[in-house]
């Protein structure tokens, strides 16, 4: 039987970073949370926190790539979050290919919901990856 894995995972910006949760069981997520960043620093202490509450097996971070696949600054900024994610939590932190994630978070808000795009962008990054290892693609 394979074990139940936990993501949390992470829509990189560098003045919000979306934040959602999602399980291998059912291969979905949802958002979490908010956290507000200045220049791509988060409060590192509400990362922990956030971590520490969720106890995910799992981190996923999106990478802004470029149409053409082509990294830009805003990658190298995602990366240098991931890599420091992985060193705070000591957990296997990954980086995901993002592109359109924004876009397809944008036409599935709910004006009647207070969810904000950026979680929606976490989900759909935690989403793609949960479905890239699915046995059934």
């Amino acid at each position: 039987m394979t074990e139940i894995q936990s993501v949390l995972g992470f829509d990189f910006g560098t003045q919000r970073i979306g934040v959602a949760a999602g399980q291998t069981v059912t291969g979905t997520a949802s958002p979490v949370t908010i956290l507000s960043a200045r220049q791509g620093i988060p409060d590192w202490q509400q990362v922990k926190k956030l971590i520490d509450e969720w106890r995910p097996s799992q981190l996923v971070v999106g990478l802004p790539l470029n149409m053409d696949g082509s990294e830009s600054d805003i990658s190298q900024q995602a990366r240098q979050f991931a890599d420091q994610l992985a060193k705070l939590s000591q957990l296997p932190t990954t980086t995901i290919d993002e592109r359109l994630s924004s876009i397809a978070a944008e036409q599935l808000l709910d004006p009647r919901k207070k969810v904000h795009v950026d979680g929606l962008a976490a989900m759909i990054i935690v989403e793609t990856w949960l479905s890239q290892r699915s046995p059934f693609n």
